[in-house]
């Protein structure tokens, strides 16, 4: 969320910033609701204070006059309050500013390669795809899936359910032990409050998984990631700055109804309406937010690393990002099958955008300040999955191991 107070000041700033992400931000209509609403405020606030002096006077015809005064006051604060709605649809609207290290560009065909690592495999045989190995034995069942819960679901047996698990305990054992991420296990479903914080209400609501409970005082939703919770564990409070910086890592399952993304990737899990992830997030003071950007992605990329799976970075235009984001970097694993990198990471510092939201703040030396946020996938299991299995496979449809997940598989060598 953007301060009010420099939204006005530099207001055709504001208009081409947001145009650079895609944005086209109506002045004229803010300051209309804007003006409107500061004069309903300071009409009421005169109003307010000629009661006080008239509840002073002891002259019974000052009774009628506060009388009509405050019937003046009681419309004036419902006209207030929905132009203080219409006026907090707008701003709630905005997205981040993209921070001035970004690509300017309308999408993806702006982002720019900062990077390639990692050795693409050239097979002696068409590599199949993580569909076709796992039809081989029924371990990667989307029949069944369709039959419980509909399209975009999965069921994963035997040594396939492993490998997600021993993936997740490698990443989890990884942050948390090489790199001091401290392990979170969060709740899964979250109030509306929550979701607001770190961007996800108002604006995507409708990709969203909201739960209906009777005679709930608040709307619950499902997590569409890790990042809720996890940020939002610093919401409405004020950190001391001596614990700064605060680390946090949790593996979940994801809910999303993928609603804007009609036809991607109908087949196999590249796209699923639930997911497992492995998600960072720190809390940080903002001038230490693109450091720590660095430090998170460099982080994420040493799975790749350890499981010696080809990947590139790409740093996304400002057209490409995140709501919330100022920066980004994408991860993007090599498959295969596709003959292409696919995005299996995205690390995001947000500033101090969700901070305000949230109201978080750490103590500086002077005052409270709003802290700076970040976020990143530490990394998305499934699509890890399909890297693992087809950059390791074999032409028989056996999977190699990579060597540092075989203590989380029993030892196997290969499924």
């Amino acid at each position: 969320m953007h301060n009010l107070k420099e939204l006005r000041k530099n207001i055709n700033e504001f208009k081409k910033k947001l145009k650079d992400r895609n944005v086209d931000f109506d002045i004229n209509n803010f300051n209309e609701k804007d003006q409107l609403n500061r004069e309903l405020i300071s009409k009421k606030e005169k109003l307010e204070q000629e009661k006080k002096l008239l509840s002073k006077s002891k002259e019974k015809s000052n009774f009628e006059k506060s009388k009509s005064i405050s019937q003046e006051i009681l419309t004036l604060s419902k006209k207030q309050i929905l132009t203080q709605i219409e006026l907090n649809k707008i701003i709630f609207s905005l997205p981040n500013l993209a921070h001035k290290d970004v690509p300017i560009g309308k999408d993806e065909k702006s982002n720019k390669l900062i990077r390639k690592k990692g050795n693409i495999k050239n097979f002696s045989f068409k590599p199949k795809s993580h569909v076709e190995l796992g039809a081989k034995e029924d371990n990667i069942d989307f029949e069944t899936s369709i039959k419980l819960s509909g399209s975009r679901f999965v069921i994963l047996k035997d040594k396939f359910a492993l490998l997600e698990r021993a993936l997740t305990n490698f990443m989890l054992d990884t942050h948390v032990n090489e790199y001091k991420y401290t392990e979170i296990s969060p709740p899964l479903i979250v109030n509306e409050d929550v979701m607001f914080g770190t961007g996800q209400l108002p604006k995507f609501e409708e990709d969203q998984f909201e739960i209906k409970f009777d005679n709930a005082d608040q709307r619950k939703f499902l997590i569409p990631t890790a990042e809720v919770v996890l940020t939002n564990l610093v919401r409405k409070s004020t950190i001391e700055k001596k614990l700064l910086p605060r680390r946090f890592v949790a593996s979940t399952p994801c809910f999303r109804k993928e609603a804007g993304s009609y036809g991607k990737d109908t087949k196999g899990m590249i796209r699923q309406h639930q997911f497992y992830k492995v998600e960072l997030v720190s809390i940080v003071e903002p001038d230490k937010c693109l450091d720590e950007l660095e430090r998170m992605l460099n982080c994420a990329e040493s799975i790749l690393e350890k499981l010696e799976i080809p990947y590139q970075v790409v740093l996304l235009s400002s057209g490409d990002m995140g709501f919330s984001a100022e920066k980004t970097y994408d991860i993007e694993a090599w498959i295969p099958s596709e003959n292409k990198y696919r995005e299996i990471s995205s690390c995001s510092s947000c500033g101090t955008f969700q901070a305000r939201r949230m109201v978080a703040k750490y103590k500086s030396e002077n005052s409270n300040e709003f802290v700076g946020t970040l976020n990143g996938s530490g990394l998305a299991v499934g699509r890890l999955m399909i890297a693992i299995l087809e950059n390791n496979q074999n032409e028989d449809g056996t999977i190699n191991i990579p060597n540092v997940l075989k203590k989380y598989m029993n030892n196997l060598e290969k499924i």
